[in-house]
């Protein structure tokens, strides 16, 4: 190979690896990750995790309000409409790779005072413009969109989760409501009839006015519990018609007790598998996956931009001959930009890609600690209510 062909091959290779895509930095290495959880877990058998969950507890009416809110919640069709902006400013950064084609016609009638002559003058013309991606600026770009797309979807599914547990949890403290605020009533109807008892004891001698203000006093506070339970019922019944997309007006649910319900016992699984179902996760990784895309583009914008065009068309003093080979006119070229001096701007936008894309690692690592602390959290809380549960049961049942 002679010396000219081997410079071309070592310039040609240094551009090949200039428009390549570098590596993204790893956020979280798999040793760091638990090999199980440490929190306290039911013990008996475990049912695996279902996608539609709230199915599992063996309500119609449960299962119809999350149906409902799937399709109206305001807060899901706000991420939906984000995930279209989100594929559309993907199409719109897909377009740069791609050659722009115009086409153009005029007409113009000119004349001047000196000698007096007017003419007409027409032209048809095509023109045709590309700028290279010599160094993967705008393949960058693109991935950085895609990637923000993806994040976008993972988006929506959060919200998605997140307003199917938000409905679930309403409708079980409307019911919760419902059972403490008939607990109170009977609360105080049995404080009216032991007040009755007492004022009997009282006209007979057998009591002291002391134990009937006493009573009297029991019985209203009873009373004064029941219009607040009331009113944490109503308020939760409308946050419930707001997670449906629904007025409050008129809404309501037909269950009056959690009676009926069946919590199943979920069984959770290896902590690496939780980082594929948690859609939060993913959010975060496709992020950072844009960030370093953005990182990768504003590295390449320090190299020149290579641009080519080509224009050709007619033009003729009478439109009956405008479509003529001696009208024909064209040129073709090419150019090249370099940025000199801009005052730091392109560095400084480098560096803000970078603490962007530190930024977006930490709140990676944040997300998987998060997801990793939830289910801990929840493997505890329901060993630990369940102990409770049984305790307060056998409270009662000495009662």
């Amino acid at each position: 190979m002679s010396p000219k062909m081997r410079v071309a091959s070592v310039l040609l290779l240094g551009t090949v690896l200039a428009g390549c895509a570098s590596a993204p930095p790893t956020a979280l290495e798999p040793a760091e990750l638990p090999t199980a959880y440490s929190a306290p877990q039911l013990v008996g058998e475990m049912a695996k995790l279902k996608s539609e969950w709230w199915k599992t507890y063996s309500s119609t009416e449960l299962t119809d309000l999350v149906g409902a809110a799937k399709t109206g919640n305001l807060d899901v069709a706000a991420a939906a409409a984000r995930v279209q902006q989100a594929q559309a400013e993907t199409g719109i950064t897909a377009s740069v790779l791609f050659p722009k084609i115009d086409l153009s016609a005029n007409a113009k009638r000119e004349g001047s005072k000196t000698p007096g002559t007017t003419f007409n003058t027409f032209g048809l013309g095509l023109g045709a413009s590309y700028e290279l991606d010599f160094w993967g600026l705008a393949q960058s770009n693109l991935r950085a969109a895609r990637n923000s797309a993806r994040a976008s979807i993972y988006a929506e599914e959060v919200v998605s989760l997140t307003t199917d547990a938000s409905v679930a949890n309403t409708y079980f403290a409307v019911l919760a409501l419902r059972e403490r605020i008939s607990i109170a009533k009977n609360n105080v109807d049995a404080a009216r009839r032991i007040l009755a008892v007492t004022k009997a004891k009282v006209t007979n001698g057998m009591a002291s006015s002391l134990e009937l203000a006493q009573q009297e006093a029991l019985l209203a506070g009873q009373e004064a519990a029941v219009p607040a339970l009331e009113e944490q019922e109503r308020e939760m019944r409308y946050a419930l018609a707001l997670l449906l997309g629904r007025t409050p007006e008129g809404f309501d649910v037909k269950a009056a007790s959690l009676n009926g319900l069946s919590p199943p016992t979920v069984e959770p699984g290896l902590p690496s598998a939780l980082l594929e179902r948690r859609p939060d996760v993913a959010q975060a990784e496709a992020t950072l996956l844009a960030a370093h895309a953005n990182l990768d583009a504003a590295r390449a914008a320090f190299l020149p931009a290579i641009g080519l065009s080509g224009n050709g068309g007619y033009a003729s003093t009478a439109i009956k001959d405008l479509i003529s080979p001696s009208n024909l006119a064209w040129d073709i070229g090419a150019s090249l930009l370099q940025t000199v001096f801009d005052g730091g701007e392109l560095s400084s936008r480098r560096d803000f890609a970078l603490a962007q894309e530190k930024e977006m690692i930490v709140d990676y690592r944040k997300a998987v600690l998060s997801a990793l602390a939830d289910v801990e959290t929840a493997l505890g809380s329901s060993a630990s209510l369940t102990e409770q549960e049984r305790h307060t049961l056998d409270q009662v049942t000495s009662s």
